[in-house]
């Protein structure tokens, strides 16, 4: 079976009227064992990344700042997080799940960190809900250990991935692909190695006909020996700041696009969750269980 990152720390509270969904942190892992499809001890506690590590990915000037709670206003409010110990702490445990639950996919095949990426966190700053990049330091670890050659990030999060971007910009190590709302945040757009953007409103059938030619063309193009996947909810039509048109059961036929194909090339994928803000967290949790239950099918 394979392994999933989840703490406690995980669903550190913000203030009530906050819009992000907290809550689908505690509720996603229940209704994964309620169902059978993951056991308590498929889950790990990952413990905080280390310095070293966030800073062959980070500036150490803006981690300095970071961690002491020494940011300004201004780079504050970009995060959308007000900002405490408890938020750092939590920031960098989800960090090490990624890493951790990196080399558990090279192990199994595939791996899942419940949280996780922040794809809008650059070397130097973050933004949307991102402070570091998780995406980037698990890319940056398996790298740096020798341990794959080339990997190849898919980012499906209606929202550009653009700290990820940045980061790997002129490194053809990492491929960096996103398919997103081409009118939403964020509105300045960094160049990632292919970027698709997409029409609001658009639906199931013609954005599954499009993944489908990217992918076919992606794995053939790059030939990755990992997939990093971020698998946001936030295309759901459903989603309050989204866009986008798709059902429930259209993001669940995009994660069996991406998983398949991961599958078939026999490249190991380690799996975000991203986004969602849909006004049902009942909605939230069930696309985002859906990825884990395609998993169990398609590996186990």
């Amino acid at each position: 079976m394979f392994r999933v990152a989840w703490s406690d720390i995980y669903a550190h509270p913000l203030p009530e009227n906050h819009r992000f969904p907290m809550a689908k942190y505690e509720l996603l892992p229940e209704q994964l064992i309620y169902e059978g499809v993951l056991t308590e001890s498929d889950f790990f506690a990952p413990e905080p990344l280390d310095e070293e590590a966030i800073l062959a990915i980070h500036d150490a000037d803006y981690w300095a700042r970071l961690k002491s709670l020494n940011l300004t206003r201004q780079e504050e409010r970009k995060t959308g997080f007000p900002h405490s110990q408890q938020l750092i702490d939590r920031e960098i445990r989800i960090m090490q799940g990624t890493v951790q639950g990196a080399e558990f996919a090279l192990q199994d095949g595939v791996g899942f960190n419940v949280a996780g990426g922040t794809h809008h966190a650059f070397t130097d700053r973050g933004e949307g809900f991102c402070l570091l990049n998780d995406i980037a330091l698990g890319a940056q670890h398996l790298l740096s250990k020798n341990e794959v050659s080339q990997v190849l990030v898919v980012d499906l999060d209606v929202h550009q991935g653009n700290g990820t971007a940045q980061i790997f910009s002129g490194r053809p190590e990492v491929f960096t692909f996103s398919m997103h709302g081409g009118k939403n945040y964020p509105m300045h757009k960094e160049i990632s190695d292919r970027d698709v953007p997409l029409p609001d409103g658009i639906e199931d059938h013609d954005y599954l006909k499009l993944l489908d030619l990217q992918l076919g063309d992606l794995f053939e193009q790059v030939q990755p020996d990992f997939v990093f996947y971020q698998a946001g909810v936030d295309v759901l039509k459903s989603d309050k700041i989204g866009r986008l048109g798709m059902t429930i059961d259209g993001c669940k036929q995009r994660d069996r696009q991406v998983l398949e194909a991961c599958k078939k090339h026999e490249v190991p994928v380690h799996i975000t969750m991203g986004g969602g803000y849909s006004e049902r967290l009942k909605d939230i949790v069930e696309a985002h269980a859906n990825t884990y239950r395609l998993a169990k099918e398609i590996y186990f």
